[in-house]
C-alpha cells in the first residue's frame, strides 16, 4: 500500500462486505433497560438548532462550558465524507474560537498545506479554494470540499476583524512542498551558515522532487526503496544536525522533525502488516506530539480536528492502530485533553475508492444493538451529550462502557464501517447526527 492509500484507508485497508449495515454478529440484543438507558442520556443531552453554521449559537453555551479545563479538545469526525459532519464542527469550533479563546485548529493535512493556509489567514492574499486545489491531493482529497472552504473563509473574516488571531496546524507529514526546505536552508543561512553546504546536501534529493502534491507523492513512491531509505537518513541527519547546533529556533526544528518523519514514511512495506502496524502508530503519536508541541510553544488552546478513529481513546482495529493519537493526547496532556466524537444514524459519505476515484455511498439507518440506534432514540434529532455525567448512572454506565457496533466509516470504499467499540471508553462527549449528506467537493479551477 502506498502512502497515498494509507492516508485514505484512515482506520486500515479497505474490507468487503455491503455499506448498508446491520448489526453485527454477536452484538447485544435490545433489553429492557434501553428506555433507561435513553432517559439518562436525555438528562446530559442537549439539542442542537442546526447543524449548519450562522444563526443563534445559545444551542451551544452547554458544549463551551463542557470544554473548560481542556487545552487539547479533539473533534472527530465519523465520516471524512459528510457535509453535515464537517458543518457541524465549524459550529463547534466558532463556539469555541468566539467563547472560550481557543486559537488553533489542527488537521490532518501537511504542515506546509497549513503554513500556505497561515498565510491566506493572516493576510488574505490568494484564492483559499486554489489552496485546497493545490494541496488537498491525493490521499488529502477528501478535505477539499465547500464545508471547509467555508470554514477558512470565517476564520480569515475573524482575523480580519482583529482580536485573538486563529491559525491552522497541519499534524500530518506525507507531503512537504519546497518552500518547507526553503524556510530551513535560509534559517541555516542567516544563523548558522557553518551548516548549510551539508543541510543543501542531505535534503538534496527530497527537493529535487516535483512539484504539485499528487505528483510529488506518486513520484517518491515510485522511487527504488534503497534510494528512499537513503533520503530518510539524510532528513534524519538534517534535523539531527539543526538539534545539535548551537543556535536553534524552536519553529525550524518542528519543521525537520516533520521532514525526516515523512521520509521515514517513505520506506514503509505497507503489504508488511508487522511494518504497515508500525508505521500507523508512529503517526498517531507523531500527530498528537505536534499538538500538545503547538499547545505549549504557544500557549494557545487548540482543536484537533481528525477522524474519531483518532481522536478516541480506544482504538476500533488493534490490529492495524494499536494505539490511538486519542490516547496518547491523554497521555501527553493528561485531563487536558477532552474527546469529543461524532455519530451518525444514517446518511451520505464520499470516499475514495482503490482504483484511485472518488464516490458516494450510503450507511444506515443504524441497526438495533448498535450504539447510533440507542442515541437516536433520544427525543431531539441532533443533540451532544455529556458522556462523563450520563455514566454516572449504573445503567447508563454499562451501556456506555459496552462495546457495540458503531458507524467509524474509513475513507476507503468498500469497507466495514460499524466496528465494535464502547462509546464510553472512548469519547467524554458525543455529537450525534439523525442524517447527514454527503459532503460537496470544490470545483476544478476553469
Amino acid at each position: 500500500m502506498t502512502v497515498a492509500l494509507a492516508l485514505t484507508a484512515l482506520l486500515g485497508p479497505a474490507a468487503g462486505g455491503a455499506v448498508a449495515v446491520t448489526s453485527a454478529a454477536g452484538a447485544p440484543a435490545a433489553t429492557a433497560d434501553d428506555r433507561a438507558v435513553v432517559a439518562g442520556l436525555e438528562r446530559y443531552a442537549h439539542p442542537l438548532r442546526s447543524t449548519g453554521p450562522g444563526g443563534s449559537a445559545d444551542d451551544l453555551r452547554a458544549f463551551g462550558r463542557l470544554t473548560r479545563g481542556a487545552d487539547i479538545v479533539g473533534l472527530g469526525e465519523a465520516s471524512h465524507g459528510s457535509k453535515d459532519v464537517f458543518t457541524v464542527k465549524e459550529r463547534l469550533f466558532r463556539q469555541l474560537a468566539e467563547h472560550e479563546g481557543f486559537s488553533a485548529y489542527a488537521m490532518e493535512i501537511s504542515w506546509s498545506a497549513a503554513v500556505r493556509l497561515n498565510t491566506y489567514l493572516r493576510t488574505g492574499e490568494g484564492d483559499v479554494r486554489q489552496i485546497m486545489r493545490d494541496e488537498f491531493q491525493d490521499g488529502y482529497s477528501l478535505l477539499n470540499t465547500e464545508e471547509l472552504a467555508h470554514l477558512f473563509g470565517w476564520m480569515r473574516e475573524h482575523n480580519r476583524d482583529g482580536g485573538r488571531r486563529i491559525r491552522v496546524v497541519g499534524l500530518d507529514y506525507s507531503d512537504a512542498g519546497p518552500e518547507q526546505y526553503d524556510r530551513v536552508l535560509s534559517w541555516a543561512e542567516r544563523n548558522e551558515p557553518a551548516l548549510l553546504p551539508e543541510l543543501r546536501r542531505r535534503y538534496a534529493a527530497l527537493r529535487a522532487l516535483p512539484t504539485g502534491v499528487a505528483t510529488r507523492m506518486a513520484a517518491y513512491n515510485a522511487l527504488p526503496l534503497a534510494e528512499k531509505k537513503t533520503m530518510a537518513k539524510d532528513a534524519e541527519a538534517a534535523y539531527q544536525l539543526l538539534s545539535e547546533a548551537g543556535k536553534q529556533d524552536p519553529w525550524v526544528l518542528q519543521e525537520a522533525r516533520v521532514l525526516s518523519h515523512m521520509a521515514a514514511e517513505y520506506t514503509v512495506d505497507w503489504s508488511d502488516p508487522a511494518q504497515a502496524k508500525a508505521a500507523s502508530r508512529l503517526r498517531d503519536r507523531t500527530m498528537a506530539e505536534t499538538a500538545v508541541w503547538w499547545q505549549r510553544q504557544t500557549g494557545e488552546r487548540i482543536a484537533v480536528s481528525a477522524h474519531d478513529g483518532h481522536v478516541s481513546y480506544e482504538t476500533v482495529l488493534p490490529e492495524a492502530y494499536p494505539i490511538t493519537m486519542g490516547a496518547d493526547l491523554r497521555e501527553l496532556a493528561g485531563r487536558k485533553y477532552l474527546a469529543v466524537g461524532t455519530s451518525l444514524y444514517g446518511g451520505d459519505y464520499r470516499a475514495r475508492t482503490a482504483t484511485g476515484g472518488t464516490g458516494t455511498y450510503s450507511v444506515g439507518p443504524a441497526a438495533p444493538g448498535s450504539n447510533e440506534y440507542t442515541l437516536d432514540k433520544v427525543r431531539h434529532r441532533d443533540f451532544y451529550v455529556d458522556l462523563r455525567a450520563a455514566g454516572r448512572d449504573p445503567v447508563v454506565n454499562g451501556w456506555l462502557t459496552t462495546a457495540r457496533p458503531t458507524f467509524v466509516i474509513p475513507g476507503r470504499y468498500p469497507n466495514e464501517p460499524a466496528p465494535p467499540l464502547a462509546l464510553g471508553r472512548a469519547f467524554d462527549v458525543v455529537v450525534h447526527l439523525h442524517h447527514v449528506r454527503a459532503s460537496v467537493p470544490v470545483a476544478p479551477a476553469r
